[in-house]
């Protein structure tokens, strides 16, 4: 008789957990596991990564090879073609900067591209002493495209002043040195996806913490909210903090330059959700195509759909901007602070909705306050 129970009691908990299992295949389209998880890495890698991570080379040598003409004959006119490249290869890093997956984790690749607002009280002393190690991670600030930000354009009032500066060598160097470990960090992350690493990554098609889609996406997501929604719009508007505060606009000593930046990082992030190509001909597969394979939806309407139009209510509103974000904050700082809550409209959607509908767990903690 206990037995007879015993089996039942099996039975009926087997068949519950049967029942839930078949619910929350049909919540999410079902048989999620047969989608191709292989060929979205392979559209990601292929079509998007790798040619982004290829133009952004280019634009990095195009960078040191106008550093190194305008060092060795500092000119007004080469200050402005070195700026030119400047501004352009800080515009392409915007299209690579989500990627830090790989070797670009392993050598903390956007940390020493893109850590602001750079420290300038520690880089003047080690420009005229002539002792530095950019390696170093305590060197962050003193290096990548915030500190040639400062080099080209902060060093004194006007171009000619600063083309003074760079009769002295030592601010020569320094500027070269900034200008060839931007390079060279970024040819041994190219060159890694080029060998090895592609494979590996379109391989690991574990639906797991350590496989490809589950490390990426989170990457993906942290990308958004840390270096994207609070890095550009929300610490110079004082969200965390309740005081704006203009010296940490990325860019800060250019003068149009950073809404260029926070735009082209918001369409580097849409069309990656996408699937679109780097080179805008093809749409492969990627989150969007994901998500409607499983029939994902919120409140009635597709999860997809809710996620662009939210990307473009962002950049709508980012048109509203000042070109100089630093003057937006200065004199109108609501306008920052509501670029700041169409961006945490975002969020939810792709950290909730979207992870939850790919069943991808968030491995990272924000530790912005928020």
């Amino acid at each position: 008789m206990k037995i007879s129970r015993l089996l039942f009691l099996s039975l009926f908990i087997f068949a519950a957990c049967s029942t839930d299992d078949n619910e929350a295949n049909e919540e999410t389209g079902g048989e999620s596991n047969s989608f191709d998880r292989k060929a979205m890495l392979a559209n990601w890698a292929d079509n998007i990564i790798i040619p982004a991570f290829d133009n952004f080379e280019n634009s990095t040598q195009d960078l040191q090879d106008k550093t190194a003409n305008f060092t060795s004959n500092p000119s007004e006119d080469n200050l402005i073609e070195l700026r030119a490249s400047f501004e352009k290869a800080y515009i392409d890093f915007q299209t690579v900067s989500m990627f830090e997956i790989g070797k670009a984790e392993e050598l903390n690749y956007r940390n020493f591209l893109n850590t602001y607002p750079t420290d300038v009280i520690s880089i003047e002393p080690k420009i005229t002493g002539g002792t530095y190690n950019l390696a170093l991670p305590s060197a962050y600030k003193e290096q990548g495209f915030p500190a040639l930000d400062y080099l080209l354009n902060g060093v004194a009032e006007n171009d000619a002043a600063i083309v003074e500066v760079y009769a002295k060598d030592e601010y020569k160097n320094y500027l070269s040195d900034v200008s060839k470990r931007i390079n060279d960090l970024t040819k041994e992350v190219n060159s890694s996806w080029q060998r090895t690493y592609r494979d590996n990554f379109v391989n690991n098609t574990s639906s797991s913490s350590t496989g490809s889609v589950d490390k990426f996406t989170n990457d993906y997501v942290l990308y958004f909210e840390k270096f994207l929604r609070s890095g550009k719009i929300g610490f110079p508007a004082g969200v965390f903090t309740g005081e704006p505060s203009p010296k940490n606009v990325e860019a800060l000593y250019s003068e149009d330059l950073s809404r260029k930046l926070y735009i082209q990082s918001l369409k580097s992030v849409q069309d990656f959700f996408n699937g679109k190509s780097f080179n805008g001909v093809q749409t492969g597969v990627s989150y969007k195509q994901y998500l409607d394979y499983l029939d994902s939806m919120k409140g009635g309407e597709q999860l997809s759909g809710l996620i662009n139009n939210q990307f473009d209510e962002i950049l709508d509103h980012a048109t509203d901007l000042d070109a100089n974000l630093k003057v937006q904050v200065q004199t109108d700082n609501t306008v920052m602070l509501q670029a700041f809550d169409e961006l945490q409209k975002e969020i939810i959607l792709l950290k909730v909705d979207m992870m939850q509908a790919l069943s991808i767990s968030v491995d990272y903690v924000d530790s912005d306050g928020d």
